[in-house]
């Protein structure tokens, strides 16, 4: 049964699927010395540009921790909003890898401003104080929100000021490039993004991401911190060779837009209740319902999605890229039924 509970529940993509499949042949070098990770790396560069520099990994939690890692020392800070990923659900991972602290700002609709990122900048050079290294951004952030260009630009232009570095977790990269109608490029490393946490499993691929970094300094240390936090996958022609037809068959594109576009057809059909409250703004594949507990658990007895916010009466759900109509239709039609019984 597919679900709204997240997009990691989703399946395989039957291209990224074969593509797996298709690497199963013969003997290969491992640790990336193979022809796949080769062609994977060629292009991420056709899409992101020559000065990109790929290193796959097993997960994002893994992609995070050594990208900050790799750009910091143990005396540096990390600057984040409170909900993002780093902060809430990878059991500070990058903190005991990297010894740095992290700077924890609340943000209502998840995204971080150089209004808010200005009070933290301080410090610098005194010896009693953690020293400002990286700004942490999500895209889409964990409540579904997403940077506009001009956005991840204003954040970057600042924070370079310092000689700090911008790393986008982009879990959810492709949902929001989808969303502006951009590519990939054009709202990462166009707007000033050093590093950058590529997702695909949230959006068709089967495991492992890459951390893709746009700075030389970071390049040379990315390959000694990847194999000492246990991301080198010897076999690493599975993972990367998911890459290849994912961007040049566009498959990050039809997905996320397909994903988007159930999201969409979602919130209009939970708009005709009257009774249900978008309470963030809507702009990729994640919504943040208000939904009585009463209607809620009877809807949890059927499918499955989270309560987000037990107290205010908050419920998430997020469409994947192999929603379907008849999902949604199913969902609604027991949602009626629900509604007017209570």
């Amino acid at each position: 049964m597919r679900s709204f509970g997240s997009d990691n529940n989703s399946g395989v993509h039957p291209g990224i699927m074969e593509a797996i499949v298709a690497a199963n042949s013969d003997h290969a070098p491992g640790y990336g010395s193979d022809p796949w990770t080769e062609k994977a790396v060629a292009t991420i560069k056709s899409v992101f540009g020559e000065n990109a520099d790929p290193f796959f990994v097993f997960n994002g939690t893994g992609a995070n921790t050594i990208a900050i890692t790799a750009s910091t020392h143990s005396y540096h800070s990390v600057i984040a909003a409170e909900s993002a990923h780093i902060v809430c659900d990878e059991c500070g991972a990058p903190t005991k890898a990297s010894g740095c602290f992290t700077v924890v700002l609340p943000a209502k609709d998840g995204k971080l401003s150089p209004e808010l990122i200005k009070s933290k900048l301080t410090g610098f050079g005194d010896a009693h104080h953690s020293q400002p290294k990286v700004v942490y951004i999500s895209q889409c952030t964990e409540f579904g929100t997403v940077y506009t260009p001009e956005e991840i630009r204003a954040i970057a232009d600042l924070i370079h000021a310092y000689d700090m570095y911008l790393l986008m977790d982009g879990a959810r990269l492709h949902n929001a490039a989808a969303a502006l109608g951009l590519s990939l490029k054009e709202i990462t490393v166009d707007c000033g993004v050093d590093m950058l946490s590529l997702g695909g499993t949230k959006n068709g691929m089967m495991m492992g991401e890459a951390v893709i970094s746009f700075r030389p300094e970071i390049t040379k240390r990315l390959a000694f911190v990847r194999k000492q936090s246990a991301q080198l996958y010897s076999k690493m022609r599975y993972a990367s060779a998911q890459f290849v037809p994912y961007f040049e068959k566009q498959i990050w594109l039809s997905n996320a837009q397909h994903a988007n576009r159930m999201a969409k057809l979602l919130a209009d059909e939970l708009s005709t209740f009257g009774q249900f409250e978008l309470v963030m703004p809507m702009d990729a594949n994640i919504l943040f319902v208000k939904m009585s507990k009463a209607i809620a658990d009877q809807m949890l007895e059927k499918h499955f999605f989270y309560v987000w916010d037990e107290k205010e009466e908050i419920v998430r759900f997020v469409t994947s890229w192999d929603t379907t109509e008849e999902d949604i239709r199913m969902f609604i039609d027991d949602l009626k039924e629900i509604t007017h019984s209570v």
